[in-house]
């Protein structure tokens, strides 16, 4: 062929690193803290009403292009409950095929070929490939270590901003550096893109696994934002159904129909019976929500008193159920080399931060590990890295 199959929009992505270090768990027999999914299932109740749906015919065929009405319903009062954000569950609601549907959709429907999209650095893979299938380009801001936690500079994030500037994409809780955008940072963002007229896309698949007294708040819900704030979540993470893939979008009517515009020609739609089961699940009792954090904050603490004690500084995250480590304090300078090694040195595989970077060299020494796994396997993971 007189040129490469793939075409130079994904020229640079190619099998993602989570594929990689899974293969290589399984070759090994090593613990997996890799990939971010837990090892059992959620709610019994919950996968009952999956059952019931798919018995009962609900969902066994194409359900609404925009998703049930009944998990509309569910997503708009979970946003008004929690937040105080009102949404029209028929005009402002789409259901997708998990958020990185969503984060796909949104993309390919907001941005144009030379439109720059600031992202925060270290960012989610799909990031980078959802904007440059759009045509987009991507303007890294980094997020870097200081007191214990990753910080925004928000100088960095102003300079960044240009008349290209179509939109900022958010993460918070932010995967993979554990980071919470505190209340003055999202304000300050907030203003930014008041003033610049700038859209947000904002990534809140996290919202329900934070800790100690960091605060998740919809940046949805300052003055003038609203009206240009995509809001994207899901019940993957919530719900530890991440194979259910059932996400979602809340925005103003006008920005729901551009990304439906784009969803319907993607998976068109998914997972009925799943949806009935997560409209469910979205009116679990405020226990059952309070419960999974506090089982994940134990267990954040279970690895990041191990990862300490084997070596490693240790990030303590603030939300998600991911751990970022510093490998310098083990002698080690490339994150990289160094997951692709550990199996092999003591049994665990992890993922490094450099794969989520544009400036590779600022993530080289920065490692993640994944903490939303059944404790013992925690234990024995801490086990093996005590021999490092």
């Amino acid at each position: 062929m007189k040129r490469p199959p793939l075409n130079r929009r994904l020229a640079e992505f190619g099998t993602t690193i989570f594929a990689e270090m899974s293969a290589l768990a399984v070759s090994t027999g090593s613990v997996n803290l890799g990939q971010g999914f837990p090892d059992t299932d959620g709610p019994d109740r919950i996968a009952e009403a999956a059952v019931r749906a798919v018995r009962d015919g609900r969902g066994n065929q194409y359900p609404p292009g925009p998703g049930i009405p009944e998990l509309r319903t569910a997503v708009a009062d979970h946003q008004r409950e929690r937040y105080g954000l009102a949404y029209d569950p028929d005009a402002e609601v789409l259901v997708t095929a998990g958020a990185t549907e969503a984060i796909a959709a949104a993309l390919l429907a907001l941005v144009e070929p030379g439109d720059e999209v600031i992202a925060l650095e270290p960012y989610y893979d799909s990031y980078a490939a959802c904007v440059a299938m759009a045509g987009g380009t991507r303007v890294p801001v980094t997020l870097r270590p200081h007191g214990g936690r990753f910080v925004l500079d928000l100088d960095e994030l102003r300079a960044a901003v240009t008349d290209r500037t179509r939109l900022i994409l958010l993460n918070t809780p932010h995967n993979p550096t554990g980071t919470v955008l505190t209340r003055e940072e999202l304000a300050a963002i907030a203003a930014l893109a008041v003033e610049r007229d700038l859209l947000v896309i904002t990534d809140e698949v996290y919202e329900h696994l934070v800790f100690d007294d960091a605060e998740h708040i919809p940046i949805a819900t300052f003055p003038g934002m609203r009206e240009r704030t995509i809001t994207i979540s899901s019940a993957g993470k919530t719900f530890s159904f991440t194979g259910w893939k059932v996400g979602w979008v809340t925005a103003t009517p006008e920005l729901t129909t551009a990304v439906r515009s784009a969803k319907q020609y993607l998976t068109y739609v998914s997972a009925g019976p799943f949806q009935y089961a997560i409209a469910e699940a979205l009116r679990l009792p405020p226990a059952y929500f309070t419960g999974l954090r506090d089982d994940l904050r134990a267990k954040r603490d279970l690895l990041a008193d191990g990862l300490a004690q084997a070596g490693f500084e240790v990030f303590r995250p603030q939300g998600t159920y991911f751990i970022t480590t510093d490998i310098r304090p083990l002698g080690e300078r490339d994150g990289i080399e160094f997951c692709r090694a550990l199996p092999g040195r003591c049994g665990v595989v992890a993922i490094p931060h450099a794969v989520f970077y544009d400036h590779r060299d600022q993530g080289a020494p920065f490692v993640r590990f994944a903490f939303c796994k059944r404790t013992e396997v925690l234990q024995d993971a801490v086990k093996r890295l005590a021999s490092l």
